[in-house]
């Protein structure tokens, strides 16, 4: 299965649908807000993003990896960041590009797969923003040697995770009030769970694979890429999202720099 062709057409389909709080571009008045340096965004489902993680972003090039849909690319670009929106999803990317000709706005932009950003050159950028998509992404170590590769000395990546025991239960149980009880072992992969006709119905209803990747792999994954981790948090869905917020945070955060010398 080409995975990376599949979430694109279930991307693609879930931003025309529109029903997502994912897909919901940002407005006028937000982005006048943020020209006046009034502004916020998220990496997690509802956790702002510390303001000091970002620095200063006037006149600073900022990826937006897998980011697109007319919310926090606009916000950057209004700031005063030099902005490129690179995602899988041309619709998605329809989104923030509907938002920069509505409002003046300048953005650069790029589809493809995140785990593959071999089209940038070393020392690109100096700031890197990942909200929680790597679920999507069957590999998550390429993504973290792609972005320490194209980050500036000084640069910054900031991303957003799932908690990978998230995908130790069976969400579509606990939707219809099933008892919450471990049924994955991990790490989970959608791909390998559902058969065809599952698969194919899911991508028609704008719902995209899956996939859990340890804190191994998350953490020591940009460690191991040569970033040094100076910022961390934890976060909890949307209120009635899912019943394991009564038990444990869903995702997580983090702020990594690429050292200087």
């Amino acid at each position: 299965m080409d995975i990376v062709k599949h979430n694109q057409v279930a991307w693609d389909n879930q931003s025309n649908l529109g029903q997502s709080r994912w897909v919901q571009p940002v407005s006028a008045a937000e982005v006048t807000a943020a020209r006046a340096g009034d502004w916020q965004v998220i990496l997690t489902p509802t956790k702002a993003v510390p303001e000091d993680w970002f620095g200063d972003i006037q006149g600073k090039d900022l990826l937006g990896l897998a980011s697109a849909g007319g919310q926090q690319m606009p916000l950057f670009a209004a700031a005063g960041a030099r902005v490129t929106s690179f995602d899988n999803s041309p619709a998605q990317l329809a989104k923030d590009r509907f938002v920069a000709q509505r409002d003046g706005l300048d953005i650069a932009y790029e589809q493809g797969d995140m785990a593959d950003l071999s089209r940038f050159a070393d020392e690109r950028f100096d700031l890197i923003f990942h909200p929680i998509s790597n679920v999507f992404s069957e590999h998550v170590l390429p993504v973290w040697q792609h972005c320490a590769r194209i980050l500036r000395p000084g640069g910054r990546l900031l991303s957003g995770f799932m908690n990978p025991d998230f995908f130790l239960f069976d969400h579509d149980d606990l939707d219809q009030g099933g008892p919450i009880q471990v049924r994955f072992a991990l790490p989970f992969a959608d791909s390998e769970q559902l058969n065809e006709n599952d698969i194919m119905a899911r991508q028609a209803q704008g719902q995209a694979l899956e996939f859990s990747h340890s804190l191994q792999t998350q953490i020591g994954g940009q460690l191991d890429a040569g970033l040094l981790l100076a910022g961390f948090y934890e976060d909890y869905w949307d209120t009635q999202a899912t019943s394991l917020n009564a038990y444990m945070p869903t995702s997580m955060a983090t702020l990594a720099i690429k050292p200087k010398t």
